[in-house]
């Protein structure tokens, strides 16, 4: 018998408030990350007990409350600092969340149409199914993986599996024990409690010790917290970048890291702009004991096209690999572009060119860096930055690990996301970060604009951190580490290849059960 629509209607925005509901654990992980196990497992059991039609509806209606809950700042750099109508805005916002959503609701459509009725083939085949859905989200169309299911452990009991299988990985263990604790039947409930305990007790002691403890660094991140709608503006502009150049110059630290544009502008438009400020900065750190410092800013010209860059200050002479000095500005040492670009913020989709016409901000057309660049050799240590939203993509910085000899000893993300306000995306992008020092046991330097400026070490836990929206600078001590975890090396040599193959196998195996056990049953397909 069929479902009325309005029934069918009714369930698919009540899976829509349980997928906004979980996004609670991508901010608070510590006290909340049993909650998408919780609204997963309700969603599987609906999904399993549904045609391959009302699954794939109520799968979308569950990823598009989920991710238009974790992405609702985009709203604020739209609206507050692109001057988009506010209709507009939240459109925009959602037709995103939507149009994401299709990966799970094909997902969930695959996972009705070849279940087997049993526990354990149904849980594996929805965490193949979910695996899948998470990795189209995050490859396909440069990817936009923000609110992965896998952040939500990074203080869960399962954040021990990150080196070995990195976020995706633990987003569909997840999914597969949500999924065989909420649906299995009476008398077979043990095995998937005895799994759930399996996975969780290793948590209680902490992920394993793939890397080795180096040398340590004392660092000074600044945050300069400069309003969006301000950072710009040539009233405000000299004043804030005195700042920036004063904070670096005062800091006792042998390593400075300033935020993503901290210095907003080219090397020429600088030096028009504040004659002195720029041979000050040079001067300072190229004295012995003046330290290094890592700072953003955007290089290029006209003819060779623009970059968003980090670039790098210290004693001369330094052993930085070529790749890492070409076209630098007077007295600098090191370059790092920014490989992976933001669309509509830094490049332009083809197509989109009337939707960001429509908004009044400085958006870029940026050059792409390469994927793999050197990293900054410094007093023992190797030091490879990435710009804010390149951290979401831990398989790309894994391609810096490809040998022990090179590989970093430091990260550092260089950010600003003062487009987002005060809002969910500063913890968020913490927890991205946390994330990552999991996957490679490396500490992460995080210098941002209005936060989250923060010290994390190579078990993901926050050392020391600023206060978000204040201006100050950090100070602390980090130990570089060496050494390679298994999600290092795999995803190093293959990319997220084997992931993927995984998820493909199993919804391969799943298909073939499916139609044996409906030839020898003659069960119509659904």
């Amino acid at each position: 018998m069929s479902r009325r629509p309005g029934r069918t209607g009714g369930l698919a925005a009540a899976f829509a408030g349980l997928g906004a509901l979980q996004t609670l654990a991508f901010v608070h992980s510590a006290v909340a990350w049993w909650l998408p196990l919780l609204c997963t497992g309700l969603l599987a059991r609906a999904v399993l007990d549904s045609p391959p039609a009302r699954a794939a509806w109520l799968g979308g209606a569950y990823a598009g409350g989920w991710i238009t809950a974790g992405t609702w700042w985009l709203y604020i750099s739209m609206h507050r600092y692109g001057g988009l109508v506010a209709p507009l805005a939240a459109l925009a916002v959602l037709a995103l969340a939507l149009a994401l959503a299709l990966y799970t609701a094909l997902a969930m459509a695959a996972v009705a149409r070849w279940r087997c009725g049993r526990t354990l083939p149904d849980a594996a085949l929805f965490a193949c199914a979910w695996l899948l859905a998470e990795l189209a989200r995050g490859l396909l169309f440069t990817g936009f993986p923000w609110v992965a299911s896998g952040y939500a452990q990074v203080d869960g009991p399962l954040a021990w599996l990150a080196p070995w299988v990195g976020v995706y990985g633990i987003g569909a263990v997840a999914a597969g024990l949500a999924a065989g604790l909420a649906t299995a039947r009476r008398g077979q409930r043990l095995w998937p409690a005895l799994l759930a305990a399996a996975l969780a007790v290793p948590g209680l002691f902490g992920p394993l010790e793939f890397s080795q403890a180096g040398g340590e660094l004392r660092v000074a991140l600044l945050q300069t917290n400069i309003a969006q709608d301000e950072k710009f503006s040539l009233e405000r502009l000299p004043a804030a970048m005195a700042w920036a150049a004063q904070a670096m110059t005062d800091a006792r630290a042998e390593l400075v890291v300033a935020p993503e544009t901290a210095l907003p502008v080219l090397p020429d438009q600088l030096d028009t702009l504040m004659p002195g400020l720029w041979p000050g900065l040079v001067a300072h750190f190229s004295r012995p004991d003046g330290g290094a410092a890592l700072f953003g800013m955007p290089l290029g010209d006209a003819l060779q096209g623009y970059s968003n860059a980090v670039v790098g200050l210290a004693p001369v002479p330094m052993p930085v690999p070529t790749a890492a000095t070409a076209n630098l500005p007077a007295g600098a040492v090191y370059r790092y572009d920014k490989s992976h670009l933001v669309p509509f913020g830094e490049f332009i989709p083809t197509g989109f060119g009337w939707f960001t016409r429509l908004m009044n901000i400085p958006l870029g057309d940026f050059n792409r860096g390469h994927l793999v660049q050197p990293s900054l050799p410094w007093r023992g240590q190797r030091i490879a930055p990435n710009i804010c939203y390149e951290d979401l993509f831990g398989e790309e910085l894994a391609q810096r690990f490809g040998d022990d000899a090179s590989a970093p000893t430091l990260l550092v993300n260089l950010s600003n996301i003062g487009w987002f306000g005060d809002s969910a995306a500063i913890p968020q992008h913490l927890a991205i970060s946390r994330m990552r020092s999991l996957e490679l046991q490396r500490p992460m330097l995080r210098a941002t604009n209005t936060g989250a400026t923060a010290v994390v070490d190579h078990r993901g836990r926050v050392q020391a951190e600023l206060p978000p929206l204040t201006r100050g600078v950090l100070l602390a001590q980090v130990q570089g580490r060496s050494g390679r975890t298994p999600f290092a090396r795999w995803a190093a040599a293959f990319g997220l290849w084997p992931l993927i193959a995984l998820g493909g196998a199993g919804l391969a195996w799943a298909a073939g059960c499916s139609r044996r056990r409906h030839r020898r049953h003659h069960i119509p397909a659904r």
